[in-house]
């Protein structure tokens, strides 16, 4: 159709991919709608000071009626469900509510565009991940998971995303829907919540750099991530729904690096050579199970989609600090201006 305006609906789009994804489809020209959960929803004001051109619809996942009506209401030509219980070690609090929003929630969204008869118009997108994996039967020293490998998961939020990944490809091969699932390994960066352990240490670093804080508390320092920017990786859920037939890739750099050395490049960036002194060790902090290793493959992506990440650890590690830092003296200033009213 000559002209046509593409709109997209986005689930989780107050979440680190959901804020890269509404940029990433603005600037390429589409009308971005974004599902957020209704009432007092802390981040809807912040999120539209950032996000101005975002049409928020009040949905929630539990609820599949109300994203029957999102769908309705935007009539997607794309739909991303990034919307998850996302945390792993919270899943292992919390199972049920991880099980009935990171899994049923994506039958929800399936079912919403199979109902309004939408299969051949609107293209979906599932956010699988890389702990479907959960690295065990690690077998392929240096070539990393791909997209046929085998799957294990090791906590209820793997288990729950697996359901996920499967019921997509099951409603694209039963219902012709077209749903692709990008299987992303780690993948970090500014917008990342500060409950996860890469923002976690890159926000206490900017604070002990500061004189803010002290030390950090960490768990277990040697499982070993494919670790890459969110950026890059959105950059590649894009591209997912632009090919000319749905299909599964994975999204990953090819390499891993271990929490210490996370832990060891966010300190050198202020100049600290020894980490020790302001690391505090918790096992509280420790997982009933513990993924070892995870590494992907991405060459499918990369042969197929021309996808390439851009950002490699150095520099996705530099730009987290460095954020991190000026954020921190934002806050500070702010604090000291309204202090003095």
């Amino acid at each position: 159709m000559t002209g046509h305006t593409k709109t997209a609906l986005i689930t989780g789009i107050t979440g680190q991919d959901g804020g890269h994804l509404a940029r990433l489809l603005h600037d390429n020209g589409y009308e971005v709608c974004g599902v957020i959960r209704g009432q007092s929803n802390l981040k809807k004001e912040r999120f539209l000071e950032e996000f101005p051109y975002v049409e928020l619809i009040e949905a929630d996942l539990l609820d599949p009626s109300s994203i029957l009506r999102a769908v309705d209401q935007s009539d997607p030509d794309e739909f991303y469900n990034l919307a998850a219980i996302s945390h792993v070690g919270y899943s292992f609090k919390n199972p049920t509510l991880t099980l009935h929003t990171t899994a049923g929630g994506v039958l929800n969204c399936l079912e919403a565009i199979r109902m309004t008869d939408r299969s051949g118009k609107t293209r979906f997108y599932q956010a699988s991940t890389s702990e479907m994996y959960g690295g065990l039967d690690y077998n392929r020293p240096g070539l990393g998971y791909d997209e046929r490998s085998l799957f294990h998961p090791r906590s209820p939020y793997g288990v729950a995303k697996l359901y996920g990944h499967w019921i997509a490809k099951n409603y694209r091969e039963s219902y012709g829907i077209f749903a692709s699932c990008g299987i992303l390994f780690n993948h970090e960066g500014e917008r990342r919540g500060v409950e996860f352990v890469t923002r976690k240490i890159t926000n206490a670093v900017a604070r002990i750099h500061l004189g803010l804080q002290e030390t950090v508390e960490l768990g277990d320092l040697w499982p070993k991530r494919d670790w890459g920017y969110a950026g890059d990786y959105v950059r590649g859920m894009w591209q997912m729904l632009q090919h000319h037939e749905p299909d599964d890739f994975v999204l990953a750099t090819g390499e891993t690096h271990s929490i210490e050395e996370f832990l060891t490049q966010a300190f050198h960036e202020i100049g600290v050579d020894d980490w020790s002194p302001y690391v505090v060790r918790s096992q509280a902090l420790i997982r009933p199970a513990e993924v070892d290793i995870l590494l992907g493959n991405p060459a499918k992506a990369e042969r197929v989609l021309g996808w390439k990440r851009e950002v490699d650890f150095p520099n996705l590690v530099r730009r987290m600090v460095r954020y991190d830092i000026a954020e921190q003296q934002a806050r500070f200033a702010a604090r000291a201006v309204q202090s003095d009213r």
